[in-house]
């Protein structure tokens, strides 16, 4: 059971969230938000940053809230799936609930994390739907594997049979899916490279089916190249995640997670290239280095707060100031 559940809810405050939900789901299904590929182009808009929920999954909906609001976040990218903030099966229920605790602390919750790879999933269109009724703008879909037996290009040819049923069910539900381009899951991962993700993302609409990019990963993976990466993604980057890391040991190398500035990331490079190609669209900040140290992770909830705060407000100044310095506004 997710923390969250655990949180009392007046049947008042409950009902004039549902129904502003059902309103803003109508306003949906009427009128989807304008934004082809013109409007992927166009910059980011609003103003924030999401931080990915992940570090603080031992929180409720309102110290989750509570807790990001002082540490200078203004959304929250919020983990709807197994094991997450939210239980994709429980999403009905509790996902509306973590955004009302977000929206008291003055909180965005444009953008989640799923681990859907398929339309025809049992709890897919639930989850979407709900998710647009809350107001969320994307979400980012699970992860692909490549299988054993059948040729490269054949199994682009099934993923993006796989993008395509999801563009349909996404522009029903009034949501973009986007695909995080990830590493280290294996010789078999799919879209670690970038260019098998553009092959099997090539000629969708970017309105409803599209790419979250991760420069970590981009950067670990192909080196250098991620620039050439990022250029040929952007048409289709719907949203972005923010992190850094720094490679590790002897021999086989490992990567690891550090805190921004500290790192491999090309910060200026990367800000750079955001601002020339125009790239738009939700921002989360993954805090995924070691939040606690072996005495820290043995304090109380309330010192575990205290020490979480700290440390992720330090990351939120880095990117804000990064964002301020290059004339961004993060979306």
């Amino acid at each position: 059971m997710s923390k969250g559940t655990e949180m009392k809810e007046t049947g008042t405050n409950r009902r004039r969230f549902m129904a502003g939900a059902a309103a803003a789901a109508a306003g949906v299904a009427l009128a989807p938000r304008p934004a082809g590929a013109e409007g992927v182009r166009a910059g980011a808009e609003g103003g924030c940053l999401h931080c990915f929920s992940k570090p603080l999954q031992w929180l409720g909906y309102d110290a989750l809230a509570e807790t990001l609001a002082q540490a200078g976040f203004g959304g929250i990218d919020l983990a709807v799936r197994p094991g997450g903030h939210v239980l994709p099966e429980k999403a009905g229920q509790d996902l509306p609930r973590a955004v009302e605790a977000a929206r008291k602390q003055g909180l965005k919750v444009d953008m989640i994390v799923t681990a859907i790879t398929a339309a025809d999933e049992p709890l897919a269109e639930r989850v979407l739907k709900t998710a647009a009724q809350c107001g969320v703008r994307v979400y980012r879909t699970g992860y692909l594997r490549y299988g054993e037996g059948r040729g490269v290009g054949e199994e682009l040819e099934a993923f993006r049979g796989t993008f395509a049923a999801l563009e349909k069910l996404n522009r029903t539900c009034g949501i973009t899916g986007c695909y995080q381009n990830h590493r280290g899951m294996g010789e078999l991962n799919f879209g670690g490279v970038l260019w098998d993700l553009h092959a099997a993302l090539k000629g969708l609409d970017p309105r409803w089916i599209g790419c979250q990019f991760d420069v970590l990963h981009a950067s670990a993976e192909i080196s250098d190249s991620w620039v050439t990466g990022m250029r040929l993604m952007a048409p289709y980057i719907r949203s972005t995640c923010l992190k850094d890391y720094a490679w590790t040991g002897e021999g086989k190398r490992r990567l690891l997670c550090v805190p921004a500035g500290e790192g491999a990331v090309v910060w200026k490079r990367y800000f750079e290239l955001v601002k020339e190609l125009r790239v738009g669209g939700p921002v989360s900040v993954h805090c995924e280095w070691e939040l606690f140290t072996k005495e820290e992770q043995a304090l109380p909830e309330a010192g575990r707060r205290a020490v979480a705060l700290r440390k992720m407000k330090r990351e939120c100044d880095f990117f804000a100031a990064q964002f301020t310095k290059y004339g961004l506004t993060a979306g």
